[in-house]
């Protein structure tokens, strides 16, 4: 294995490092707990927390920031963060309005943020709610999650209510919002080659030369189908029917669609995936207001993509162009 590390026990520790050391005037750290938070001064909000294990950046650490998420908590690569790291994120940034939680459906996260919660909530405060995210459509339960597997859709989650946030909306609307984008995207994705973790040194699953697994997970769990190789049309006209087929979404609805990369694959081969999708939408009449193509929610070097289509409405089309200032340049 060669990449750009250290010691493999190191590499999130280094990254996050690398991160606050890039950008000191809005991103703070507290290394020992890996809570990134948000520096710069802004007023008065509720502020809106989320967290996983790493080996998915940009998610979540690099999304902190004006617009978006105000502290992400991470674990290391592929596990969930840590109880108390949860308590002291929503301890630090709360301004009196309370703490929103967004969370990805995977068992971990959601029993270390259901725990800070409960914790919070017995010693006083601050206020809290959670809004457990679940937008992949290619299964309903595996081994990580009780129900769907919370993936790329997250991101339009966390842009519309971190939006939403900074405009002063309490603890009740914002909790509303986020149940209602995330009724209203869907995601799924292919796998072309398996991720390595730095621990492991090696692929975590097998897929043969010819070999694709269609609805893989983040952290490579099973899909719908393993099956050989086809071409691009074949394969993201697949993903795009089951995102499609889902909500469902029909013709006249107006659309946001990601295509996502995870982590692998060279950006032309995701600009190819886009133009195939929006022919798809094009046919089925269905209009696409806004397009999201690069590295979004990753699976460190997993090669492959994914494709996120949200429904939207003026307030969601509105709350999507708000401005934001976060370390990654291309939302």
């Amino acid at each position: 294995m060669k990449k750009i590390i250290n010691k493999p026990e190191d590499v999130v520790h280094e990254m996050l490092k690398g991160l606050q050391d890039s950008r000191p005037e809005t991103i703070g750290l507290i290394p020992e707990k890996r809570i990134v938070y948000r520096k710069d001064p802004y007023l008065n909000k509720v502020a809106i927390i989320s967290g996983s294990g790493s080996g998915h950046e940009p998610d979540q650490a690099f999304y902190v920031g004006r617009g978006m998420l105000d502290a992400a908590c991470a674990g290391p690569v592929f596990a969930a963060p840590t109880l108390d790291a949860i308590v002291d994120a929503a301890r630090m940034v709360d301004k009196g309005m309370g703490v929103l939680f967004l969370v990805k459906n995977y068992t971990g996260d959601r029993a270390y943020f259901e725990m800070a919660s409960e914790m919070l909530e017995f010693e006083g405060g601050p206020s809290v709610d959670t809004v457990i995210i679940n937008d992949d459509v290619a299964v309903k339960d595996s081994t990580f999650t009780a129900g769907r597997r919370g993936v790329a859709g997250a991101i339009f989650v966390y842009k519309i209510v971190g939006a939403k946030s900074e405009e002063g909306a309490n603890l009740g609307e914002l909790k509303g919002l986020a149940y209602r984008v995330n009724d209203n995207v869907r995601t799924m994705g292919f796998a072309l080659k398996p991720c390595t973790t730095p621990e492991k040194g090696s692929p975590t699953f097998d897929l043969g030369p010819q070999e694709i697994e269609v609805g893989v997970g983040l952290h490579g769990e099973p899909g719908r189908e393993r099956t050989t190789y086809k071409r691009a049309n074949t394969i993201i006209k697949t993903l795009t029917d089951a995102v499609l087929e889902d909500l469902p979404f029909s013709g006249g609805d107006e659309v946001a669609l990601m295509v996502n990369g995870l982590g692998g694959t060279p950006i032309g081969e995701l600009y190819i995936a886009a133009g195939i999708t929006h022919d798809i939408l094009k046919n089925k009449h269905i209009r696409v207001h806004k397009t999201y193509v690069n590295n979004y929610c990753t699976s460190l070097d997993m090669e492959g993509c994914s494709v996120s289509l949200l429904r939207l409405n003026e307030d969601f089309k509105r709350l999507l162009a708000y401005p934001v200032d976060i370390p990654i340049s291309y939302f």
